[in-house]
């Protein structure tokens, strides 16, 4: 496929090497309001906003990509494969299946377990297991460290569901997966397939242990800036 694309009106050369990519659409605007300087906006199909600047003189670029592995499939998939782009760090939130996490903790996720079918497509003679670029896993545990950041490493279960009647997201805490999201399996397995690197920083929003925690939806969209800090500097 020729670029532009059906999701992205973007030029070739607009998007830096790599993409810091939330979900929200307003998460984008605020990093690119908040952290860029002399920040362009080069694509907003569907009030998906992405920006291109600069972050302390490295040009990064950020753009949303919606909810679920078939939006941020779409999107990390013509960003790899039509844009040339390197690296894709996705930065979002979660919920906490785990006792040592709380509200704005983080999550980096090694690898992501996964409810979904997404990986399917390669026909492979087996299940794949999708997981994230290691210096990026290590260079990201580096910077809480130096942040002091509460965070852990492991597992995070990326689901097709966010309404689950049946509760199995206990089921996968039991396997000491530490949280849940909807989209990192996806870009991870698109990330192998193209040969490029991927990373999913995950803020804890929602805890199943401590529920009085949650955050709202306003804090969502512009409080979590140590997981932004940390992945601008992974840019």
């Amino acid at each position: 496929m020729s670029i532009p694309t059906p999701h992205i009106t973007a030029k070739l050369g607009d998007f830096a090497d790599t993409v810091l990519m939330p979900g929200d659409p307003l998460r984008s605007k605020f990093i690119a309001e908040n952290f860029l300087t002399d920040a362009v906006l080069v694509n907003n199909v569907r009030g998906v906003n992405g920006y291109t600047g600069y972050y302390n003189g490295k040009r990064v670029s950020v753009m949303a990509s919606g909810m679920g592995q078939p939006a941020i499939g779409i999107y990390s998939y013509e960003l790899f494969n039509f844009y040339d782009v390197k690296t894709i760090i996705r930065i979002g939130s979660c919920g906490s299946f785990d006792k040592d996490l709380h509200a704005k903790d983080i999550i980096i996720a090694m690898g992501a377990c996964t409810n979904g079918n997404y990986a399917s497509q390669y026909k492979l003679p087996g299940t794949f297991a999708p997981i994230a670029d290691f210096d990026l896993v290590k260079r990201a545990a580096e910077l809480c460290e130096k942040e002091g950041v509460n965070y852990k490493v492991g597992n995070i279960f990326s689901s097709d569901m966010f309404y689950d009647d049946a509760n199995s997201g206990m089921e996968w805490a039991k396997m000491g997966v530490l949280g849940v999201e909807m989209e990192s399996a996806a870009l991870y397995c698109n990330a192998a397939r193209a040969g490029k690197k991927a990373l999913c920083i995950c803020t804890v929003s929602d805890s199943f242990i401590y529920p009085e925690e949650n955050t709202t939806a306003e804090e969502r969209q512009n409080s979590f800036t140590a997981m932004m800090r940390i992945a601008l500097e992974l840019a």
